[in-house]
């Protein structure tokens, strides 16, 4: 079937079979950044954002995206918000194995646009879908909260 996807800025068209998932749709047109893991919506690696809202990728049918703007860490590396963000994860040693580092960048890109002077609560329930096995989150609770502004 027939579906058109602004992605990162550029509309694009694609043919695609009626259960092909947003991930693989991605992936397939060369989004690298979109990591596979779960496959049921429960790891957040695969999270982009759609419509400037992050959703799942994994748990979401390319058709029923049809339409919309989808935004991916590639599409993020020109803009100095996102270039702070990214700073701060490698300043606080967040980088460890990186593989869930894209799903969480883009995360709390939205995070910042949603919640305005967020506490801890909000914040790890805002995350709540982001699994890290490496770090323990020290880390990125101690990035996010100074791109957040919320320093202690």
């Amino acid at each position: 079937m027939k579906m058109g996807l602004k992605i990162n800025g550029e509309f694009k068209e694609f043919d695609v079979d009626p259960s092909t998932t947003l991930l693989d749709l991605l992936r397939e047109a060369g989004y690298m950044s979109v990591r596979r893991a779960c496959d049921t919506g429960t790891c957040g690696v695969c999270t982009v954002l759609m419509d400037g809202k992050p959703v799942l990728s994994c748990a979401i049918l390319a058709l029923s995206a049809d339409g919309h703007e989808i935004t991916t860490v590639e599409g993020l590396k020109d803009d100095e918000d996102f270039q702070r963000l990214l700073d701060l994860f490698l300043s606080e040693g967040v980088d460890q194995c990186g593989y869930c580092n894209p799903g969480f960048l883009i995360t709390a890109y939205a995070m910042k646009r949603e919640l305005k002077n967020p506490t801890d609560e909000e914040i790890k329930m805002y995350l709540v879908g982001n699994l890290c096995r490496c770090s323990g989150y020290v880390g990125q609770m101690r990035a996010l909260k100074k791109y957040l502004g919320v320093e202690e």
